[in-house]
């Protein structure tokens, strides 16, 4: 009886820590993947918050959750040769949006963009009045000089975007995707552990067996 409960502690530890490893790891790992996602920024259309080259963390969202001054990840399939592009929602769906040709006003009340690039005038840029259709995002860049948005496709459901088209939000506090990435890495460690533990377990019981067999029956004088 003693012979057999040698390693069975450490068997047992590894029975409690490989599942629960593996539940933080694959589960984290999963949900990190699932809600968010990495990407570079390659263009300039959002100087000087977001610069070319600089990698940022999306999330995705449903259509519900998008609200006014959120950059997202947008793919217009007759837009931009089918890339994902960011853009800043100005205007939901129902939103009268104004501009003078630098100010904006949304449902009559002035935005205040201190996101915007300073400095540099868009000739191009014309004064506009539109009312964004229901289920739909009117989008501008931060570089409002060279940022290929809402404002060149008027002509087209007032330049707008389908909502459904957002892939996601660029996340700016990044605590749930480290603590998702601390969890990933906690249960890898966890079932390696617990990986050795079992192992050793193992070991320990076989040394123990063998060693009860190989004691030579010596009769006792």
């Amino acid at each position: 009886m003693q012979q057999r409960g040698v390693g069975r502690g450490l068997r047992a530890a590894a029975w409690v820590l490989v599942p629960l490893g593996l539940i933080l790891a694959l589960g984290g790992t999963w949900y990190l993947l699932a809600k968010y996602q990495g990407i570079t920024v390659t263009g300039e259309a959002m100087k000087p918050t977001y610069r070319p080259g600089e990698r940022l963390v999306v999330e995705r969202i449903d259509v519900g959750e998008i609200r006014r001054g959120d950059v997202v990840l947008v793919h217009v399939p007759d837009r931009y040769q089918g890339r994902p592009v960011l853009q800043r929602v100005i205007g939901m769906g129902g939103d009268h949006v104004v501009s003078d040709g630098s100010r904006i006003t949304v449902k009559g009340k002035p935005v205040d963009e201190p996101y915007v690039m300073r400095g540099e005038v868009n000739p191009t840029t014309a004064p506009y009045d539109v009312k964004v259709p229901d289920e739909r995002l009117f989008l501008l860049g931060d570089h409002r000089g060279n940022s290929n948005d809402s404002r060149y496709f008027l002509d087209n459901e007032s330049g707008s975007v389908a909502a459904s088209g957002v892939l996601g939000r660029v996340q700016e506090d990044f605590t749930v995707p480290a603590v998702l990435a601390a969890l990933g890495v906690l249960g890898i460690v966890l079932t390696l552990v617990g990986i050795g533990l079992g192992i050793g377990g193992y070991a320990a019981g076989r040394r123990a067996r063998w060693s009860h067999a190989a004691v030579p029956p010596w009769p006792v004088a």
